[in-house]
């Protein structure tokens, strides 16, 4: 969500870029980086602010009104097929690539 904006530009240079977004629903790095100076994610509130949902994010919809043509793979044979699609296409493409929940 940080560099979003980029897929606008993506679209107004007509680049030939790829975006993949591998979708857990959660801000991970986030949980890394508080591991990594010694806090936790302790209480539901602060655990909350972690969670990329309520709602969930749509990437692919994010994408198309950006000007970004873009598909959902739930699967990995989905992904493999979706990207071998993009790259053979000129202009930008992203796939949101569909996570399992991180635990």
């Amino acid at each position: 969500m940080y560099t979003i904006s980029a897929l606008w530009t993506q679209a107004r240079e007509g680049l030939d870029i790829t975006t993949v977004i591998f979708n857990n629903h959660a801000y991970a790095i986030l949980g890394m980086e508080l591991g990594r100076v010694g806090a936790t994610a302790a209480g539901d509130a602060s655990r909350s602010l972690l969670d990329l949902s309520r709602p969930d994010l749509d990437f692919v919809a994010l994408a198309a009104g950006m000007g970004v043509p873009a598909t959902r793979a739930g699967t990995s044979a989905d992904f493999a097929a979706q990207l071998q699609r993009a790259l053979a296409e000129p202009g930008p493409h992203l796939i949101e690539a569909v996570m399992p929940p991180i635990g």
